[in-house]
């Protein structure tokens, strides 16, 4: 069965079985678009992908492209990426685009890819400036960076409001009457996602008079053995912390074992807030106060603006950052102030 076979069956034109089929519902009426699906669904007719994307110069593929994070990785070994991806493929799919998924060590290497399977477009997540002003040389596609820092012209970032975050977490800690405070989280430079959310936490306890020492800041990754280690360092640390700041959710988890190893209780001896408010925050014990970003309208407006540039074909200057909150739960106390 050819898509001319299907128009002659319909009595419609081939011009109206490619838009029902590739989803130009508006150019066609319904009564025309139901007959057409049904003889489709009847029929098994299936579209050639490969000479569709030669006559119309578009593969109705998406990519998505995530940072090589060590051996152990798997897509849903850090739920994080996990519901992001599943956020991302929802709206990709649809929109009658597939979601193809790459992970990789260096953003510059998957540009030869990018380019062999002709896709549409790209999402990047995680990737820093330099590597997005490296990629930007060479890639051909528009593209949408995810939880990047660049404010060059011509690129597409979104993210959230990570400053804020790293704020309302240090003030919750504080407002409860904390002063011995930690801070966890990956290592950092001065730039991008973990540098904003220290930098909001910083602030916020520079504003009560408490200051972030070097000794006050432990490095912590997604392997929960690592994060373990942390909160043992944690619960012996010679400043006796009432209270530690973890900039995600899975590290925070792994901190809390590793509190319970050493004798601490959570929250009665330290209080541990996370960040992301994964949906693991209320299955752990006890349930985990965290700072919620919200991941599903984080796919949206990255994937709205990345199908704004493939339909216009024009290329944007955007840095749109999704706001945050406080999700008090079981996982953080009150102290008498010192």
């Amino acid at each position: 069965m050819t898509i001319k076979q299907v128009a002659e069956k319909a009595g419609v034109s081939v011009a109206s079985v490619s838009n029902v089929i590739n989803g130009n519902y508006h150019k066609v009426s319904a009564e025309t678009r139901r007959k057409i699906e049904r003889i489709i669904e009847e029929t098994g007719y299936m579209p050639n992908a490969m000479a569709r994307s030669l006559a119309t110069q578009e593969s109705r593929i998406i990519s998505l492209v995530i940072p090589y994070i060590g051996d152990f990785f798997t897509f849903n070994y850090n739920p994080y990426y996990a519901e992001l991806i599943a956020e991302l493929e929802k709206y990709v799919r649809s929109r009658n685009y597939c979601l193809m998924i790459r992970c990789i060590e260096r953003c510059r290497d998957i540009v030869p890819l990018l380019s062999s399977w002709n896709v549409d477009g790209v999402f990047f997540a995680g990737a820093s400036g330099d590597e997005i002003r490296e990629v930007r040389k060479s890639l051909q596609c528009p593209a949408v960076f995810i939880d990047s820092y660049c404010e060059d012209d011509g690129v597409v970032c979104v993210g959230i409001d990570d400053y804020r975050g790293g704020y309302l977490s240090a003030q919750h800690l504080l407002n409860n009457g904390h002063r011995r405070i930690a801070f966890a989280s990956p290592e950092f430079g001065e730039e991008g996602v973990i540098w904003e959310r220290f930098c909001g936490f910083r602030d916020a306890c520079l504003e009560k008079g408490v200051e972030i020492a070097q000794e006050d800041i432990f490095t912590v990754d997604t392997v929960e053995s690592n994060s373990i280690v942390a909160g043992n360092d944690i619960a012996l640390s010679p400043k006796k912390f009432t209270a530690v700041g973890v900039m995600s959710d899975l590290s925070a988890c792994g901190i809390i074992q590793g509190l319970r190893q050493c004798g601490k209780r959570v929250p009665d001896d330290i209080s541990v807030i996370g960040f992301d408010n994964l949906s693991l925050c209320s299955f752990t014990y006890p349930k985990l106060t965290t700072i919620s970003q919200d991941i599903q309208m984080k796919a949206q407006k990255a994937g709205d603006l990345l199908l704004k540039m493939i339909r216009g074909k024009e290329e944007l200057t955007a840095f749109e950052k999704i706001s945050v909150k406080l999700v008090e739960r079981e996982s953080t106390g009150k102290i008498s102030l010192e």
